[in-house]
Order: C-alpha cells, then structure tokens, then sequence
C-alpha cells in the first residue's frame, strides 16, 4: 500500500474518471474533465477509464470544445475486457423501451476491476494523490481503491438529476424518517404526479443497479451535474439525508459559453445543420432527438414525421437508432421514412441521420425548442442553452425528469404522458404539442431566464463555480 509519507505537498494531485460505457455518461465525465483542468495550477492531470471502443467512442462525440487542445493532460486508459455481443436495438420490445440489448456491455464492466486495480497502484505510487471519480454504476469496479493506496480517495459521480436521487430516497424512507424531512421546501412536489418506475427498466438492469449498492459505502462524497440554481431543495435534502458526506453541484458540466464557432479545426468543421440553422430566424427551429437509447417502432416515427409536418415549424430532427453496445460495429437499422418526406419538407426542416453536435444545435440563436426524451444530459444542455422542452419520455430516469422540468421548472410541455406509455403518439399530438411550446412566449422566457441564471452561476462567485472551487479545494487539500 503506498503511504501518505512518501508524498510531498508539491507532488501532483491526478483524477481518474471512471464512467458507465453509455453515452450520456461517456459524455458527461468527459466535459469533466475539462472543468478539472481548468485547476491545471492544482490537477496536474485526468485520467479517463474504459475500453478502447468506449474511449474512442466519447472522443469522437464530444462536442463544444476540441479534447486535443487537452492532449497533454487528458490520458486515456484502454482498458480490455473480454469479448461481449453488440446486439441490435428491439424497437418492439413488450415491457418497456429500455435498451436491453445493452446489458451485455454492462456486465463485461466487472472484468474492468483488475487492470483498474493496477492502473491505481501505478498513479499512487508517484502522486500525492489519487482522486476517483465514478459513476454510481461502476462502483463495483472501483471497490479497491481504499485497499491498494492510503492516498487514494473514490467519489461517486450521479448521472442523474438531485431530484431523482431524492425521489429514490424518498422512495426507500420509512415514514417516521421521511416526516422529519418534510421540510417546506418540498412540500411543493407534486407527489401524486411522480411516476413509479414501473415499466422504467429491465429486470436485469435492476439487478446490476442492486448489485453495485454495497461497493457504494467505500465513497468519500458524491458529485452533481447540476447547479444549485436549478435544484438547490434537493441538493439542501440529499444535504440533510446524508449527514456525513458531502455533495457537490458542481454543474452544468458542458461548456458555458461555446466555443467559437470560428475555433475550429479541419477535423472538427461545423455540420452541416448548424450552416442550415445560420439561416433561420430567431428562435424558429424546434430541434429533435431522443438521445441514444432510444429506438422508435416504425409506425411512431412515421407518426413522429407527419406530426413535423403537420405543425409548420421549422425542424431539425435527428433519425437515429439507439446506440449498440459497439458503436463502430456496423450493422445498423435503416429506418424508412415516408415516400417523398424529406423532399417535400425541405423548404421547413432537414433530417439528419449521422452523429449530431447537440450543445452546437441548443446554443445557436435559431433554436427555439427542443422535443427530447428527457434524459439528464439533455435536460441540462437545454437548460444551460435557455431552450423549452417538449417532454417524451421513454424509460429510466426520464419520466421523472419530465415533471421536474415541466411542473417545478416550468420550462416545458409534455408530449407524451408516461401513464399512456404503451401507446403511439399520433401526428396530431406531435404537431399541436409543438405549436404550444413555440408559441409560449412566457415559457420560453422562463427558459431563457434559468438559462442565463445557470450559466452566470458559471462565472467567478457565481454558485457552481464556487461550489467546483470547493470541490476542488478539497480533493487538493
């Protein structure tokens, strides 16, 4: 075990990153890192934790800021796990719209614990010291670290709202705990409207979610992306739940502001939907994507097409199957849009069907909506941008961040209630759910308010960043 004593105050401090092979949680720990190095006087260096595929994976996606310009600071750990199956997304799948065929990808994390093991005695041995930061998930890989080295710390990053993962305690509270918390300020949470989570996961997704609760007590205090601006009652209840650890929101971990659109590289040149949007009117455009774990039936996205239609708004919508647990392995599901479709609306909207740059698309003075599934990446993105939200929830978290963002927030409309889950939506709830967030001028400066609120909270003295110099003066110490 290597001992503090060996270290000296001048030897550097590192972050090791360790995220869940999804997306959203490849990306949010990723824009993490940058926020990190900011510190660069203090941090010498992050370290990023997966698989080759994952890694390349969360390199090629990032988007509002170049990882390259990091090159020097940011090092990437290709970590091998066995060879595990990369199956197709089941649009028709009968219980829920989970991404089951993603779990394989989840279970071949267990064998990530060993080379992470090793990668932890290497950085111990030549830094003062080791900070881990990993996703709720993968603690099950992380649960040596307070073994190998007395110098290495591990936090658990949530990549979820705060008010969800109150929701869960709330959920899991016996009645005579939750009574002394139910402070003023929750009495405000519409709690008849909280969906359960029923039909939110798989029952074998539960179970790898139960099976990484034990290796959760190792953590020394957990992270947010988040602001207090945004969440401040739950952030103040996850405070008084959890007495002896502290948690930080520190987000929104995405850039604020972007990059300049002219800072761009050969290999990074703008796509060609943000050419598209410079010209559109002001907040005209009403973006859509659900994200990366989402696969519609055929019969709903042609629903989802006439309903673009139909609404006379200007549209960019991304038409993409949700992501395999190897992005880069091929085979692919060609969705069929209807005869003629993207000729005929030409003239309102564009389909793009390859990797989109999200951040670019919500912080360009065009967009004016955004209809997404409502995952915890989305959301914030949209919040930080200042655009309303038509909410569509499909599974985990999502239902519940819809009444966060439509009831308490009030930035929002919902498309689709989750209680009517099972069932299409029809071009016309598409189109007259878009027609009452683009012309909701109270709405939309709602969103644009919160927006500018989140991001001031960004800058020197503003709350997230004094809350990251927190963080940071901590992991330092």
């Amino acid at each position: 075990m290597a001992n503090q004593a060996d270290h000296h105050d001048d030897d550097p401090v590192v972050v090791v990153l360790v995220p869940l092979p999804m997306q959203g949680h490849l990306n949010q720990l990723l824009h993490l890192s940058r926020l990190l190095l900011s510190y660069n006087n203090i941090i010498s260096s992050v370290h990023f934790v997966g698989t080759a595929t994952h890694n390349r994976q969360a390199k090629l996606r990032v988007h509002g800021w170049d990882p390259t310009s990091f090159a020097d600071h940011i090092h990437f750990h290709d970590l091998s796990v066995p060879p595990f199956l990369s199956p197709l997304p089941n649009p028709n799948q009968p219980t829920t719209n989970f991404p089951c065929h993603l779990q394989p990808t989840f279970e071949a994390t267990s064998h990530l614990r060993k080379p992470f093991a090793a990668l932890i005695r290497q950085l111990s041995s030549k830094a003062r010291r080791v900070v881990v930061i990993h996703d709720s998930l993968m603690a099950s890989v992380v649960q040596d670290v307070a073994s190998i080295a007395d110098n290495a710390e591990s936090y658990i990053f949530h990549s979820v709202s705060a008010f969800t993962i109150f929701l869960y305690f709330w959920d899991s509270m016996r009645k005579s705990e939750a009574a002394g918390i139910n402070a003023g300020s929750i009495n405000h949470i519409p709690y008849d409207e909280i969906p359960s989570l029923e039909g939110c996961f798989s029952h074998e997704f539960l179970d790898f979610i139960a099976s990484q609760y034990d290796y959760q007590k190792f953590k020394s205090g957990s992270v947010f992306n988040t602001s207090r601006v945004i969440e401040k009652p739950f952030m103040d209840l996850l405070d008084n739940i959890r007495l002896k650890k502290k948690n930080w929101a520190i987000g929104p971990f995405n850039p604020v502001p972007l990059m300049d659109k002219k800072v761009v590289t050969s290999e990074r040149a703008r796509h060609k939907c943000l050419e598209w949007l410079d010209k559109q009117p002001p907040r005209s455009v009403i973006y859509v994507s659900f994200g990366t774990t989402t696969a519609l039936t055929n019969e709903q996205i042609k629903q989802l097409a006439y309903g673009l239609e139909q609404s006379k708004q200007k549209f960019i919508w991304v038409l993409r199957d949700a992501d395999k647990g190897d992005v880069f392995d091929g085979e692919v599901r060609q969705v069929e849009l209807p005869k003629g479709y993207e000729e005929r609306v030409k003239s309102m909207g564009i389909v793009v069907r390859d990797w989109a740059p999200q951040l670019e698309i919500l912080g360009h003075p065009s967009t004016g909506g955004f209809m997404t599934h409502c995952g915890w990446n989305s959301c914030m993105e949209s919040i930080t941008m200042g655009v309303p939200v038509a909410a569509w929830p499909m599974h985990s978290d999502q239902p519940r961040n819809t009444v966060l963002i439509t009831k308490l927030l009030k930035i929002g409309i919902v498309v689709k209630e989750w209680a009517r889950r099972d069932e299409i939506v029809t071009a016309c709830m598409v189109a007259s759910g878009l027609k009452k967030l683009m012309m909701s001028d109270e709405m939309r400066k709602r969103a644009a308010d919160l927006g500018a609120a989140v991001r001031k909270s960004m800058a020197h003295g503003g709350a997230s960043r004094l809350e990251l110099d927190s963080f940071i003066a901590h992991i330092t110490r």
